[in-house]
């Protein structure tokens, strides 16, 4: 199909950059804080794509979805950081605001829970901030919900702790596969059918913690 807003790169292909916040290193692998580094490996992995390419600030791999070509995109600078690493790659490939997203954790969705929209604010999220600052607010975000700490505990420290066992058999990993098998919708656009059926596929756990403000999103 054609390109959404004829947007294309400068191999004439249609392409979109899809974006997966954390931070680099073993120590961090398995955080709240790095579910966007772990929704870009389950694609990569499902779909087939190259393997990851090492740059000086980033991991890039590309592949075909819904005959569409999409590059994926791990900064590798430090989640403060991440905005030049997507700011470079978005304009070496030509790809505008609307053909990117960004999978990232948010603290104020019930663990589990995704949402998806264009554009607002950032809520606090170091990762979202840089890309703000290096290229404005225009791409889309993948806000995946990782819960609240107890009031007495530390929202750094929580988004840096690791995932627990329950939270990973409970809803973590459907919800990774989930993202993954729905993702030939993000390809079409169709961001509400998306992140209805990703819902229905993975139901967040019931009686979770949420603050009602929405377009807050954790560090």
């Amino acid at each position: 199909g054609a390109c959404p807003l004829n947007v294309l790169n400068q191999k004439g292909t249609c392409a979109m950059l899809w974006v997966g916040l954390g931070n680099p290193g073993s120590s961090y692998a398995k955080n709240r804080h790095n579910v966007g580094f772990m929704v870009l490996d389950q694609i990569a992995s499902d779909y087939s794509f190259s393997d990851w390419k090492l740059g000086k600030s980033s991991a890039e791999a590309s592949g075909l979805i819904g005959g569409k070509k999409i590059r994926l995109l791990k900064p590798l600078a430090y989640m403060n950081r991440s905005g030049l690493p997507v700011a470079q790659s978005a304009h070496y490939y030509n790809i505008a605001p609307d053909n990117i997203l960004v999978f990232h954790d948010d603290i104020d969705l019930g663990a589990g829970k995704l949402r998806i929209k264009q554009g607002g604010g950032h809520g606090g999220h170091n990762g979202l901030r840089d890309i703000d600052r290096h290229m404005g607010k225009d791409y889309w975000r993948v806000r995946i919900g990782v819960g609240r700490p107890d009031i007495n505990q530390d929202v750094d420290k929580w988004v840096l702790s690791d995932f627990s066992k329950q939270e990973r058999s409970d809803w973590l990993s459907a919800l990774i596969e989930a993202i993954s098998a729905e993702c030939p919708r993000l390809t079409e656009m169709d961001m509400a059918t998306f992140a209805s059926k990703v819902a229905w596929r993975a139901p967040a756990p019931t009686g979770q913690n949420e603050t009602k403000q929405g377009d807050e999103n954790g560090l």
